[in-house]
């Protein structure tokens, strides 16, 4: 999957996520929500909506912030308490030490539960790279999970498959895509933004918003979470998911997209088609009770896609005994 991703991520860095237009994001996104500080004084921007005795707990992708769960977080207002967070580097949250890899990441979102003083154990919701952050947080801490819900998992360990051109290909990309990476940082450390780091915003965001993206992603601090993200993301994905990865009796819906891929080679096709069964089945199968529910006609992004899909499958968590 970080294979694959390195040319998209390299030519779209700047955007937060793909939505349809005419569903504009809410002028609210323009400024932070709640700052929770964590122990060493960093503070990180949490987004909540609802109220209930429950709470689902959001963790958004790569190179990307709260907003990524604007269209779900509405649809559980009567029902939850809906929150979601800007990991380290992103959005309204400070910058966190590197690298900004599984282990940074899980720890900020431990300290973060248990500083914002949220009710467990809670549903947590991750999505492509978040899913993964999940997946581990709950091995790590399994009594403060009631429930996971994953959209659309990465598929993960298809690097061994696939054949010597792409792999050349692909490091040529990456070594590409690090340079324009290094070279935005240098730019805004220097105040001024290269050419090409940030472009338009589309057309479902507002002005406010989109100003605030802009002067977000306009920190030195940004790309350098960014770059560094990309770079653990390669060594994460390379590898499969270990085949005795257990989460015990914890629920556990998978939400799967059916997007084709596209434009690639018959034997890239097969090593990814694989690399997708065996992560989905190894992640069902490390819970006893998992069930995954595919999503016709959504692409990677099923929460802007199909919000409706991700909302439901949170009420189903939410009523599990």
């Amino acid at each position: 999957m970080a294979l694959l991703l390195a040319p998209i991520f390299f030519l779209a860095s700047t955007t937060l996520v793909a939505a349809p237009e005419g569903n504009e994001i809410p002028d609210a996104y323009a400024t932070s929500a709640t700052k929770i500080t964590l122990g060493d004084g960093r503070a990180l921007n949490l987004r909540c909506a609802g109220k209930g005795e429950r709470v689902v707990l959001f963790e958004a992708g790569t190179n990307s912030d709260s907003s990524a769960w604007f269209r779900v977080l509405p649809l559980l207002a009567g029902t939850a308490r809906a929150c979601a967070y800007d990991r380290a580097g992103y959005g309204f949250s400070d910058a966190g030490p590197m690298p900004r890899d599984l282990e940074a990441d899980v720890a900020d979102l431990h300290e973060l539960i248990r500083a914002a003083r949220l009710p467990l154990p809670l549903v947590l919701v991750g999505h492509s790279l978040g899913s993964n952050i999940v997946r581990q947080y709950a091995i790590r801490h399994p009594h403060d999970v009631a429930g996971m819900v994953l959209v659309d998992p990465p598929e993960q360990g298809e690097e061994a498959a696939m054949p010597v051109q792409w792999k050349r290909e692909d490091a040529a990309l990456r070594e590409k895509r690090d340079a324009f990476l290094i070279a935005c940082e240098q730019s805004a450390q220097a105040g001024t933004l290269m050419p090409g780091c940030l472009r338009a915003a589309p057309p479902w965001m507002g002005a406010r918003v989109a100003a605030a993206v802009s002067a977000n992603k306009s920190r030195p601090d940004y790309w350098r979470t960014l770059h560094s993200e990309l770079s653990a993301n390669q060594r994460l994905f390379a590898e499969p998911v270990p085949d005795d990865e257990r989460y015990g009796d914890i629920p556990l819906i998978l939400l799967a997209a059916d997007t084709p891929y596209d434009g690639v080679a018959d034997d890239v096709r097969t090593a990814l088609e694989q690399a997708r069964a065996q992560t989905r089945q190894r992640i069902l199968s490390a819970s006893t009770t998992s069930r995954r529910i595919d999503v016709p006609g959504a692409s990677h992004d099923i929460q802007i896609d199909r919000p409706e899909a991700v909302a439901s499958a949170v009420r189903e968590m939410l009523h599990q005994p």
